[in-house]
């Protein structure tokens, strides 16, 4: 079962913390959205950091593995480290060990593995939440829950649509079902056992997000679980799919009902989470309550 070391619970921030800005995926380019994002940390108080991120390069990525392994591990990182972009690159990271050290992380998309293995290691602090290339873009009350969260206040509920009844009670996991995909069999997915899941994902055709979600099943990965939760699948309609035949039966809700109702355990779909302006924060690892009779989920700690 999940469980998240005492010494690593995380303190709130104050006017005045400093934020280290981290480009561990793609390369960025647009200056003007990451500026926007950082804009708003500055408005809550907090100081930014200097940085580099804006179009370093290697290949794809926003500089080579070594640069951006350092830049997230940095001996002079703030008490929050926030991502800049997802894309693709977090993952190659965690081929080297990972001296975590505690305090927040802020990210999501292709910023779920760093999140999750850390969370692996029993750290607290990972939020899954707006990168500050899409912080600006998000609806007032979505930037006004991260605040919260950060700056140690309570924040609402979220409501989905419940498919499965019953209340769960858990430490919340949330992730890109194709991100978290691949770190099947890796130290880096953390147990699941007694977790509330919140899955969410961007750009995959129904049968993909069939074959993902058979694999976690084969992996027993979803059989202990507490309860399940679908957030946003952005453009993951079968009518994308260049294969006539894959795309001319199953719809992306009938994949995600087939592939999850025979758990007999508590499912709410459509939370806002995910690739879309409204992707509600959530601290990983917190204790959570998931009402599949109102699909609200709520947080506890």
């Amino acid at each position: 079962m999940l469980h998240i070391k005492p010494d690593t619970f995380t303190k709130s921030l104050q006017a005045g913390d400093e934020v280290t800005i981290v480009a561990a995926s793609s390369i960025i380019n647009d200056k003007s959205c990451l500026e926007e994002g950082l804009n708003i940390l500055h408005s809550w108080g907090l100081i930014c950091q200097k940085h580099n991120v804006i179009g370093r390069q290697w290949g794809y990525l926003a500089g080579d593995d070594l640069t951006r392994f350092k830049e997230l591990h940095s001996n002079n990182h703030g008490p929050l480290i926030a991502f800049a972009r997802g894309g693709w690159g977090a993952a190659r990271l965690l081929e080297r060990h990972q001296p975590w050290v505690n305090g927040w992380l802020l990210g999501y998309s292709d910023i779920t593995s760093i999140l999750l293995s850390r969370l692996s290691s029993g750290f607290d602090g990972s939020i899954h939440g707006p990168l500050i290339t899409s912080l600006a873009k998000e609806p007032r009350w979505s930037q006004e829950r991260l605040k919260a969260l950060l700056f140690g206040n309570p924040v609402s509920d979220i409501y989905g649509t419940p498919w499965k009844k019953g209340i769960a009670k858990g430490p919340v996991v949330v992730a890109n079902l194709t991100v978290a995909s691949h770190l099947i069999g890796s130290k880096h997915l953390p147990d699941l056992n007694g977790a509330i899941l919140i899955l969410e994902d961007v750009d995959e055709a129904p049968y993909r997000i069939d074959r993902m979600l058979t694999q976690w099943r084969l992996s027993g990965l979803l059989q202990g679980l507490a309860g399940l939760g679908f957030g946003k699948f952005k453009n993951c309609e079968n009518n994308q799919d260049p294969v006539e035949e894959l795309h001319q039966s199953f719809q992306l809700t009938e994949v995600l009902q087939e592939r999850s109702l025979d758990l007999n355990i508590p499912i709410v779909a459509d939370l806002p989470i995910g690739h879309f302006s409204g992707n509600a924060a959530l601290p990983l690892g917190r204790q959570v309550i998931l009402n599949g009779n109102t699909g609200s989920l709520k947080l506890i700690t």
